[in-house]
C-alpha cells in the first residue's frame, strides 16, 4: 500500500480505495474527512486514472486550494489537470465554453446580490411600483429560491398556484418583475449566481450533445458538502453521473443548516434511493475534540428525528466540561465572556486566535466588541461589508467589467460618470430612455451617441468616455490583469480623486484602491499561465468568492461570527452567546419540527467547532427592537446531557483590567458569582404595574448620580449616561429590580 493510505483509519481506507460506483461518505464533525477526499482523489490518480476526467465540486474556493495543494504533495503536477472548484465556478467554466448556446456571450459578466438589487431597484422604478412593498431583497430571495428548484420567469408566470399565492399575499407583479429581471440580465450578458446553476441545468437539458460531452469527459464525480446541495445541483449532479455513476458524496446530514439558501438535507437522506446499489460508510471517530465535547454534542443531535443514525466517538481526553454562563442582561453576558477570554489567555498563555465568540443573530456581537474593547482584547468581527462592495473598489471593478463586457448595464451606469466628466443624470436617463425604445444596449447608446438628437448637447463628452473606455479594450489583449487595472485607475482619474481627499474616510479609501491593486498584482504573479493571468479570469476569482473564502483565522484576534460563518472551521475555545428560548433556537424556527431540527442541528456545529472548551451563555433579559424582554435559557441547553455541563460551581473570572465598571457601580465586579441553577427563573416576580397618574419628564438632560423613578421599576440611580439623539442610553440601578439599561427615547422618567 501507497504510504498515504498508512495514515487513515480502516473506514477511511476504505473509503479512500472504493473506486467504482456510488459512494456515500457520511463523516462526523472532526472526523477526517478533508484528508479522506483528498487522498481518495490522489489514489483515484495513482490508480491510472486520467486527472482531466475527475471533477470534484466543493463548497468554497479555499477548500479547493487546500485540497489541491494536498493532492499535489501526493501525486506531483498532475493534480493541475483536475477540475476542481466550486459549483459555481466549475459550472461558470462550462457556461463560457457553451455560453453561444444559451445566447450569452463568452465573457459574460456574473452579478452579485448587491448588482440584481440595484437591477431590481431599476425595474420597480420604471413599473412605477412601491419598493416599501415589494422590498428589492425579498424579491431577489424569491427570485433566486424559483431558480433553485428549476423554476424560470416563464414557469413561474404559468404556475396558477405560484401566482395565486403573489396575489393573496399582495405581491401580483411578482411575475412580471422576474421577467423583467430574467430580460434585462439576459440583455446585459449577465448571470446572477443562481443563474450559473440554472443555465447549466438548461444547457444540459436542451442540449444532449453537452450534456453527453460532459458526461464523457467527468468519469469521476466527487462532491464535497453535500447536505448543503439545493435541488438545481443535485439534478445536474444526477444528470452528470447518468452515464459512468461513479459518483461520491462526502457529508454529515447533523451538518445540514443551509436552507435558507435552498439547501435541502433531503438530498442526502433519500440519497440511496436514487442509487439502490450505493455503498455507504461512515466515518464516525472524532480526531478534533475532547470526549465531553464529542459526547455532549453527540447528546444534542439525537434528539432530532430526521437524520442517519451514526455513532460519534473519540480516543482524545476527557477533557473540562462544558461551563453555562447566566447573566442578568446582554451587556453582563459580554463582560463574563471577555472576562473569561482575558483570564483563559493569561492562565493558559493562549493566543487571541485560539477564541471564537459565536452567536445565532449579528446583532449580537455588539455587546462582546464593546467588552472585548474595555479589556483591549483585539477582536475581528466577520460578516461585515465585504472588502468587495466598499464603493472604491465596486468603482473600479466596474471599469474592468465594462473593458471585458460593454453591454453590463449595472456598471455603465455605476461609472459613466464617475470620476465627474459632465454626463448628468438627466443625460443618462435620456441613454436608458434610447436603450429602452430601441431595444439596444446602453453601450450601443453610447457609441452611437451623435445619431440621437435627444443627446447632442452631450455627444462630445459621451464620444470620449467611449474613447477611453476602447482605448482600454484595445489594451486587454497585450496586457495582464495588475497592468490593465493600474494603466485604468490612473488614467480614469479614479487614483487621483481618491488622493485628493485627505478625509480619514478618504485616506481609507486610497489604501483600498490600492490593496485591491496589490492583489491584482499577486494574482498575476501566481505559478498560472498568461492566459490564467487575464483580467478576464481575475473578474470571475472575486465574483465567485464565498463568504468562507474571506476568513483568515491566521489573525492574532479573537474571531467574532455567526454559527453559520463557523461551519468548517476550528478554534481551541469557543464561546457560544445568546442560548435563549426565541433567539436560538430562533423564535421564526418553532412553527414546525424541521425548522426546529435545523436549529438543533445549527447548536450541534456550534459545540463542535471546539477543540478542548466550550462556554455557552445566556441572558435572563435583552433589549431587541428597543425593548427590554425577559429571556428565558433555550431548550437546547436542557437537551445536553448533564454529565458534560458545569452548572453549579463558580467560574473564577479575573477583575476586570478596566475599572470603569467598578467607578460607576461602586462595587467591585464578581464576575464568579453564578452558583445559582442555570435553569432557574430569570425573574421571580412579574413585570410590575405602571404607576398610577405618573407623568414623564423630558430626560434629554439626564446626568450620572441623578435619582429618577420609572414607570414601572420605581426608584433609581443613574450611574452611567452613554451614546447621542436617539440612541441615547442610561444605565439606572433600582432600588427592587436592580440594573436596567435603557434607551432614552422610550423610557417613562421623572426626576426626584
Amino acid at each position: 500500500m501507497e504510504d498515504y493510505l498508512s495514515n487513515l483509519n480502516e473506514p477511511q481506507r476504505e473509503a479512500v480505495t472504493t473506486i467504482d460506483g456510488p459512494l456515500m461518505i457520511i463523516a462526523g464533525a472532526g472526523s477526517g474527512k478533508t484528508r479522506v477526499l483528498t487522498y481518495r482523489i490522489a489514489h483515484l490518480i495513482n490508480q491510472g486514472i486520467d486527472p482531466f476526467n475527475i471533477i470534484a465540486l466543493t463548497f468554497t474556493n479555499k477548500a479547493a486550494r487546500e485540497m489541491r495543494e494536498r493532492i499535489e504533495s501526493v501525486v506531483g503536477s498532475e493534480a493541475k489537470n483536475l477540475w476542481m472548484g466550486t459549483f459555481h465556478s466549475i459550472f461558470a467554466k462550462i457556461l463560457r465554453f457553451e455560453a453561444d448556446k444559451l445566447g450569452y456571450p463568452t465573457h459574460f459578466t456574473i452579478y452579485d446580490s448587491e448588482d440584481s438589487k440595484s437591477v431590481i431597484k431599476g425595474i420597480l422604478r420604471e413599473m412605477n411600483i412601491d419598493d416599501k412593498i415589494y422590498k428589492p431583497s425579498m424579491i431577489l430571495s424569491r427570485i433566486s429560491n424559483a431558480k433553485n428548484n428549476l423554476v424560470t420567469a416563464s414557469a413561474y408566470s404559468q404556475n396558477e398556484e405560484v401566482t395565486t399565492y403573489d396575489i393573496k399575499s399582495g405581491k401580483p407583479e411578482m411575475s412580471r418583475i422576474y421577467k423583467s429581471y430574467e430580460d434585462k440580465c439576459f440583455k446585459s450578458g449577465a448571470m446572477d449566481f443562481d443563474d450559473l446553476l440554472l443555465k447549466t441545468y438548461i444547457l444540459f437539458s436542451k442540449f444532449p450533445s453537452a450534456l453527453n460531452k460532459y458526461q464523457h469527459k467527468f468519469k469521476y464525480i466527487l462532491v464535497d458538502e453535500y447536505q448543503d446541495t439545493n435541488h438545481c445541483q443535485f439534478m445536474i449532479i444526477k444528470k452528470l453521473a447518468a452515464v459512468y455513476q461513479n459518483i461520491c458524496v462526502v457529508g454529515d446530514d447533523s451538518q445540514s443548516i443551509y436552507s435558507f439558501r435552498g439547501a435541502t438535507i433531503k438530498n442526502i437522506l433519500t440519497f440511496e434511493n436514487e442509487y439502490p446499489e450505493l455503498k455507504v460508510i461512515k466515518l464516525e471517530q472524532n480526531y478534533r475534540s475532547t470526549k465531553v465535547i464529542v459526547n455532549a454534542s453527540d447528546s444534542i443531535i439525537r434528539k432530532n428525528k430526521e437524520q442517519i443514525n451514526k455513532t460519534i466517538w473519540t480516543e482524545n481526553k476527557d477533557g473540562d466540561k462544558i461551563k453555562v454562563i447566566k447573566s442578568i442582561n446582554d451587556n453582563e453576558e459580554g463582560r463574563f465572556v471577555a472576562q473569561a477570554i482575558f483570564e483563559q489567555k493569561m492562565e493558559m498563555k493562549l493566543q487571541n486566535s485560539d477564541f471564537a465568540i459565536l452567536y445565532r443573530t449579528n446583532a449580537q456581537s455588539r455587546s462582546f466588541e464593546e467588552a472585548l474593547r474595555k479589556l483591549n482584547i483585539p477582536y475581528r468581527v466577520y460578516g461585515g461589508m465585504s472588502f468587495y462592495q466598499r464603493k472604491e473598489i465596486k468603482d473600479i471593478i466596474a471599469y474592468l467589467r465594462i473593458i471585458v463586457n460593454p453591454n453590463d448595464e449595472e456598471a455603465l451606469k455605476r461609472i459613466i460618470n464617475y470620476p465627474a466628466r459632465s454626463i448628468g443624470q438627466t443625460t443618462i436617463d435620456k441613454i436608458i430612455f434610447l436603450s429602452g425604445i430601441n431595444s439596444i444596449s446602453l453601450w450601443n447608446v453610447l457609441e452611437n451617441a451623435s445619431v440621437f438628437s435627444e443627446l447632442k448637447s452631450s455627444t462630445s463628452k459621451i464620444n470620449d468616455f467611449v474613447l477611453m473606455m476602447k482605448s482600454f479594450m484595445v489594451l486587454k489583449s497585450k496586457n495582464n490583469a495588475y497592468e490593465l487595472a493600474h494603466h485604468v485607475a490612473k488614467h480614469t482619474g479614479l487614483l487621483k480623486v481618491l488622493n485628493e481627499d485627505k478625509t480619514i474616510e478618504g485616506i481609507n479609501r486610497f489604501e483600498n484602491l490600492t490593496a485591491l491593486l496589490n492583489g491584482i498584482k499577486e494574482f498575476t504573479e501566481d505559478d498560472t499561465s498568461e492566459q490564467e493571468k487575464s483580467i478576464d479570469n481575475y473578474l470571475q476569482d472575486i465574483a465567485l468568492l464565498t463568504d468562507a473564502d474571506k476568513i483568515d483565522t491566521d489573525k492574532n484576534k479573537v474571531s467574532l461570527m455567526t454559527i453559520h460563518s463557523s461551519k468548517g472551521l476550528e478554534f481551541p475555545i469557543v464561546f457560544v452567546g445568546g442560548i435563549e428560548e426565541n433567539l436560538f433556537p430562533s423564535q421564526l424556527s418553532l412553527g414546525n419540527r424541521k425548522e426546529l431540527e435545523e436549529e438543533r442541528r445549527l447548536f450541534y456545529v456550534a459545540l463542535t467547532r471546539a477543540k478542548e472548551k466550550v462556554f455557552l451563555s445566556y441572558a435572563t433579559s435583552r433589549f431587541r427592537f428597543g425593548s427590554l424582554l425577559y429571556c428565558e435559557p433555550s431548550r437546547f441547553l436542557k437537551e445536553i446531557d448533564s454529565n458534560f455541563i458545569e452548572t453549579d460551581k463558580s467560574f473564577n473570572f479575573v477583575e476586570e483590567t478596566s475599572d470603569s465598571y467598578n467607578r460607576r457601580s461602586g462595587e467591585k465586579s464578581n464576575f464568579s458569582d453564578f452558583k445559582k441553577s442555570m435553569f432557574a427563573k430569570p425573574e421571580t416576580k412579574p413585570l410590575p404595574q405602571p404607576i398610577a397618574n405618573f407623568e414623564a419628564e423630558d430626560c434629554s438632560m439626564i446626568k450620572e448620580n441623578n435619582v429618577i423613578e420609572h414607570i414601572r421599576f420605581g426608584r433609581g440611580l443613574v450611574i452611567l449616561v452613554e451614546g447621542n439623539g436617539d440612541s441615547k442610553k442610561a444605565t439606572i440601578k433600582f432600588d427592587e429590580y436592580g440594573e436596567k439599561q435603557l434607551v432614552l427615547k422610550f423610557a417613562k422618567i421623572r426626576f426626584i
